[in-house]
């Protein structure tokens, strides 16, 4: 039995004008013009029995005609106009089921056709059907509750929403970090969860439980354990090596680029057949993931920079390459020596054995089944010159790895990128960015290919790669204070949803708008509360202002400045 059990006089007006997927309806009864109101829900007849057209109203207007003439004065006569964006359909019947909503329009109105409110009972009831046909499915994914209704709750569709990757948005202290976690802890309760948090500022750590792993990226004085993180310079590809190491303003950066090139190849080649993996050889290239010493790259190049060669008389004469390396190897000791990138030049022999790296992999992409699930890396401690380079550096060994798992065995693992405009930026500046902006914008466009979903967080959209965003088909708006921020997003909804995204900068904190493939309907939602909150929270200026005392905290944060690590 359907839901909607309209009379004719109970419509509010009737359809004036048809577009693709707006209509124009004239108000007929003005003593109901009170109770629309833009962005809520209409109904309007279908041209098809058993259906009805579900619209959401982007304009109410009222529009004045010529004078009419009353008594020998002009009295101006005005038309009320709704302006109304067609979302969906709602069928009384589809097969043996009832009372469903698709977003799909299979017929448009007619001319003259009934247009009518939701009234709270009726709201309530096609919420309930939201609600219902989302949760039917094993696991149902919730984002919190409907603002129109906040009886119903709303569901995502697990599937839709990292399959095609999601981008959540929203200014300093709107909530995003409270939908991050709520939507881990969800994530987590499933069997064979699969998925990577870049925590970038450390505040994830109090979400913890049962399929949620912690690790962090090495300080300067960890070692090699289960907590701690390091990626080992030998993961890093040729390009990525040189963004770090090569100085592209010296005259001799060509002549550098080559030496350490065919020096990395060299090294690669000597490990494999000190450790018996000479078979390998016919497949290495510069890239190829193979440990070698760094300290012995030095010391061939350093030979190459003070070699002498016969010359002419039995008189020798300076190499070809002899003092043109001296800066690029000053560098390349300067960032050894560096204690802070102690997680990526750490000399301790584990870091060079050859299978170190399947035990990272495993690390990384293990599922909650394989002791895995939810693993949440903290980079509170990489310096932020290099750390676009280390994020994208773990996302392209995911990604890497998972191009090469059979299609038939391929286990999904979704990407949270938190604070994305750090390292996935609109105007590349450094050639870490552009190295790492590289590996996501692969990600954006093929990852789904092969199992990896996206999910871009920033509280500044209009600092974040275009083509990243723009691949992204949901998305979770919070409130957004900056006009350039809210053009963004305005930009990628949907053009046939008008004006919804004007409600940008005035949505309360902890809510949302939520557009995409993994809603059935566009929302403005409540987002749940997560049990454990991370530790995101605002500093409340004027009440810490007003205590009696204060904790004297300096020393001890001079000296863990000194160390680079809060430990």
């Amino acid at each position: 039995m359907s839901i909607f059990k309209f009379q004719d006089p109970q419509a509010v007006g009737k359809v004036q004008s048809v577009d693709t997927a707006s209509v124009i309806v004239k108000v007929t009864r003005g003593d109901m013009l009170s109770k629309l109101q833009v962005n809520h829900l209409v109904v309007i007849r279908a041209s098809k029995r058993g259906q009805h057209l579900i619209g959401l109203v982007v304009k109410i207007m009222r529009k004045f005609d010529e004078d009419m003439e009353v008594e020998d004065e002009e009295v101006p006569c005005s038309n009320d106009i709704v302006k109304i964006t067609l979302i969906g359909t709602f069928f009384d019947k589809i097969g043996l089921a009832s009372n469903q909503f698709k977003r799909t329009l299979e017929s448009v109105p007619e001319i003259d056709a009934d247009c009518f409110i939701m009234d709270d009972v009726t709201l309530t009831s096609f919420m309930g059907v939201i609600s219902q046909s989302s949760a039917d499915t094993n696991n149902p994914l919730c984002i919190g509750t409907y603002t129109l209704n906040d009886n119903a709750k709303a569901w995502l569709d697990g599937n839709k929403l990292f399959q095609r990757h999601a981008v959540i948005a929203g200014s300093t202290g709107s909530g995003k970090s409270y939908t991050v976690a709520s939507l881990v802890e969800q994530i987590a309760k499933l069997d064979s969860s699969n998925a990577i948090l870049f925590d970038i500022h450390g505040e994830y750590a109090p979400i913890k439980g049962e399929g949620i792993q912690h690790y962090k990226i090495a300080g300067p004085s960890d070692s090699v354990k289960d907590g701690n993180m390091f990626l080992p310079y030998w993961l890093l590809t040729y390009d990525e090596m040189l963004s770090m190491m090569l100085d592209r303003s010296d005259s001799n950066a060509p002549n550098q680029a080559m030496v350490f090139s065919r020096t990395v190849l060299q090294e690669k080649e000597a490990s494999l057949k000190e450790q018996d993996k000479a078979f390998m050889l016919d497949n290495l290239t510069i890239d190829s993931p193979i440990p070698y010493r760094i300290d012995e790259l030095i010391n061939s190049i350093e030979d190459l920079d003070t070699r002498m060669v016969p010359g002419a008389n039995n008189k020798e004469k300076q190499g070809e390459f002899y003092g043109k390396l001296s800066r690029f190897i000053q560098r390349l000791k300067a960032k050894i020596q560096d204690k802070r990138l102690n997680f990526m030049f750490s000399n301790d022999q584990a870091l060079l054995q050859y299978d170190y790296m399947t035990s990272l992999c495993k690390k990384l992409m293990s599922s909650a089944s394989q002791g895995g699930g939810v693993k949440i890396i903290n980079f509170s401690e990489v310096p932020s010159d290099i750390l676009p380079l280390v994020v994208s550096l773990i996302a392209r060994i995911v990604f890497s790895v998972q191009q090469w798992v059979d299609k038939d065995k391929i286990h999904p693992i979704a990407l949270f990128c938190d604070e994305a405009h750090l390292y996935i930026p609109a105007n590349v500046q450094l050639g870490v960015e552009a190295s790492s902006l590289l590996s996501f914008e692969r990600i954006a466009k093929e990852g789904r290919k092969y199992g990896i979903g996206l999910v871009v967080i920033s509280q500044r959209p209009s600092e974040v790669n275009r083509t990243v965003l723009s691949q992204s088909s949901n998305f979770i708006a919070m409130r957004l204070t900056n006009a350039d921020d809210q053009n963004v997003v305005k930009k990628l909804l949907p053009d046939s949803l008008g004006n919804y995204a004007e409600l940008l900068p005035i949505l309360d904190i902890g809510e949302a708008l939520v557009v995409g493939d993994a809603s059935l309907l566009p929302s403005r939602v409540k987002i749940a509360e997560p049990k454990m909150k991370p530790d995101s929270a605002t500093v409340k200026f004027w009440d810490k202002w007003s205590q009696s005392t204060v904790s004297d905290v300096l020393a001890v944060a001079v000296e863990s400045m000194r160390k680079q690590s809060k430990n």
